[in-house]
């Protein structure tokens, strides 16, 4: 064999095993981004229209999240906003639409406290994503009902599944109490 085809060969295999490790590192982050994003994966790709952005858009999310300050919170302030939920449904009975709207809010000071940023829903939601992508729907979900519901569009039983939605959240955020 001469010296020109083994450089041609060792050149072919080298560029065939540079492409075979980013397929695999490719695969891998994708596979890395379906497990932390769950649900929200999927959505974002819809989203996005491909998996391209979408997974740019997810990882710039990732970096974001990395640079807040997520702090647990103290047993005593866990109680304290245990008890503050369990009022907020009690109060569903006689006044659904404020109880829903109380729910939002409660969960809101709570992604605060935690090291949330709060300011709009929608950086809310990426925020979360990053943690919180399973039951991210179900924020949403509840939130959608919120808005309808401070148009007086929702039903009593669309603001019961609300709180139910609302719940979800509140207890991961309220259960994770890992600090970053």
């Amino acid at each position: 064999m001469s010296t020109n085809s083994l450089i041609a060969v060792i050149v072919v295999a080298v560029v065939v095993v540079l492409a075979l490790t980013a397929l695999l590192w490719t695969l891998a982050r994708r596979r890395h981004l379906r497990e932390r994003f769950g649900p929200e994966y999927d959505r974002t790709v819809e989203e996005q229209g491909g998996t391209r952005s979408a997974e740019r858009d997810l990882r710039a999310r990732e970096e974001r999240h990395d640079q807040l300050d997520i702090k647990p919170l103290s047993p005593e302030r866990q109680r304290q906003y245990a008890d503050e939920w369990t009022r907020v449904q009690q109060q569903f009975v006689d006044r659904p639409e404020s109880s829903v709207a109380g729910a939002d809010d409660l969960l809101t000071r709570l992604m605060g406290e935690r090291g949330y940023p709060t300011e709009g829903y929608d950086g809310q939601l990426r925020d979360l994503s990053v943690e919180h992508g399973r039951t991210l729907e179900e924020y949403r979900a509840a939130h959608a009902v919120k808005v309808r519901s401070g148009a007086g569009e929702a039903t009593t039983e669309e603001l019961r599944g609300a709180m139910v939605h609302y719940r979800a959240l509140f207890e991961e955020l309220l259960a994770d109490q890992r600090s970053r």
